[in-house]
């Protein structure tokens, strides 16, 4: 049976047109560029803007937090809550979301995520209490969990795979690690120059631009034949994770044996565990244990998650370094990140390039290898401003563009070699890796940091620990180069019939 007969999306070209491309690029006629049509040029527009929004929302209210904590009486011990309950909803959900947007439509949800965030966004920017702006926050979190894979969902089943793709997912790679450190300098520059609300309020004409234009030119997509819900692993799944994200902040705030973060570690385990048991039994599996089984997408989140979890938590440990060694501003901290942006950009253009003339391995291997050297250099960091500052700008950029090239690597890897009925489960899993991966980050260096300093925090004391955390990050980076040489080494599976 042709894909035409199968799924709903009208996008422009078959998937099986070319290979997975994790052994190196496609041959034949699918693999010569394809040009980029007027109407595939405004999807991919809305679709970047969007995504790039969200990644935004995951960074921008950090430097804001101690002025919204005077501003409507938070607690400082509880400043946390105002970043966890954005975290939890947006990873705990992805994967439901996901699946939903294959029941009604991608489109659908995506639209209706988009207008879920403004209003919410709106909603945070006029609270009043505490209680209000978590609501807002909570909002939020899950309009990220649906629009994020729909949005992907979107993008991969209307660029067909191959070059085009590839190249849409480099320029979205781009933009969401640009998203993520544009944030923090937004952030900065909102609260010093206006007020923390506009941290809020700069989502609104965004949200509302895309919902007024995505119906005129996106298309929908969804499996003709549309599966069950799977309740049972729906619930198991996002209460697993929900718990663990739980645990990991609570680790991050007070240490690894703190009950909370026990008791949210073990309950994640023992949910992620039970969902896994009722995926091999029930007759629609939320996630079909012969996709989650496929190398390409199993070893592909892997590496994703990995490359989250790095670089994210680089930017946390470098703004403790900037502000508790060197002694600079927020602002002129987050201002320093431009550079990591700008390298970031580099690498989601350069990585199209590199899969189209080596191979996907290639570009994660040797992206993964750039980052581990620059994230190395950083172990060299002292203590004046003016030789630090020499090193750290040229490393970020360089380790931001090794750091995209294993992200639009992870993205072609994970979502290559699916038919489009499946694309909606592997672009929420890529979705999940990648939340996760920005919450997780975190709470595994600031542990680290804090374990090193055992609750100095002096100059010397913050830049001893943040010395150990770089190198146990540079670590993981070269542990994704390893897990990669290891188990991609062969060519990934042809698309399905």
């Amino acid at each position: 049976m042709s894909m035409a007969k199968t799924e709903a999306s009208e996008g422009p070209g078959d998937p099986r047109t070319t290979r997975a491309g994790g052994a190196g690029p496609a041959s034949g006629p699918a693999s010569r560029p394809q040009p980029l049509t007027g109407r595939l040029k405004l999807v991919l527009a809305v679709l970047l803007v969007a995504q790039f929004m969200l990644a935004v929302d995951f960074s921008i209210l950090n430097v804001a937090l101690p002025a919204i904590g005077d501003g409507l009486g938070f607690p400082l011990s509880d400043l946390q809550w105002i970043a966890t309950m954005f975290a939890l909803s947006a990873a705990g959900f992805t994967l439901l979301f996901g699946r939903i947007g294959d029941l009604i439509g991608r489109k659908k949800i995506f639209i209706g995520s988009l207008a879920l965030l403004g209003l919410s966004s709106l909603a945070g920017g006029l609270a009043t209490t505490p209680e209000m702006l978590l609501i807002a926050r909570v909002a939020q979190g899950l309009a990220t969990a649906a629009a994020t894979p729909a949005g992907l969902s979107l993008l991969t089943t209307s660029f067909p795979e191959g070059p085009l793709r590839q190249k849409a997912l480099g320029i979205n790679g781009a933009l969401m690690s640009a998203g993520f450190t544009a944030g923090a300098v937004l952030g900065g520059v909102l609260t010093d120059l206006l007020s923390w609300r506009w941290a809020f309020f700069v989502n609104v004409p965004v949200a509302l631009a895309v919902v007024l234009v995505a119906p005129a030119v996106i298309k929908e997509s969804r499996p003709a034949a549309r599966p069950r819900l799977d309740l049972p692993g729906a619930l198991t799944v996002t209460l697993g994770l929900l718990s663990l994200v739980y645990g990991l902040t609570q680790a991050g705030e007070h240490g690894w044996g703190d009950a909370h973060a026990v008791v949210g570690l073990v309950a994640g385990a023992v949910l992620l565990a039970a969902f896994f048991l009722i995926e091999r039994k029930v007759a629609q599996p939320l996630v079909p244990l012969k996709t989650l089984g496929r190398r390409n997408v199993a070893w592909g989140n892997a590496l994703g998650l990995l490359a989250f979890v790095t670089e994210t938590s680089l930017v946390y440990l470098l703004t403790l370094y900037l502000q508790k060694t060197l002694g600079f501003s927020p602002l002129t901290a987050g201002i320093s990140f431009g550079v990591l942006g700008i390298g970031t950009v580099v690498g989601g253009l350069l990585a199209p390039r590199v899969i189209a003339k080596t191979s996907t391995l290639t570009a994660l291997v040797a992206g993964g290898i750039v980052q581990t050297v620059f994230t190395a250099a950083l172990l060299f960091l002292g203590t004046s401003t003016g030789a630090s500052l020499a090193l750290l700008l040229p490393a970020t950029f360089f380790g931001g563009v090794g750091n995209m090239l294993v992200i639009v690597g992870f993205m072609v890897t994970a979502t290559s070699g699916l038919p489009n009925e499946e694309q909606g489960l592997a672009t929420g899993l890529a979705s999940m890796s990648q939340q996760v991966g920005i919450t997780l980050g975190t709470p595994i260096m600031s542990t680290v940091v804090t374990a090193t300093t055992a609750g100095s925090a002096t100059a010397s004391a913050i830049h001893h620990g943040v010395t150990v955390a770089i190198a146990v990050n540079a670590a993981l980076v070269l542990l994704g180069v390893a897990l990669a040489a290891a188990f991609l080494r062969a060519k990934q599976p042809a698309p399905a019939a």
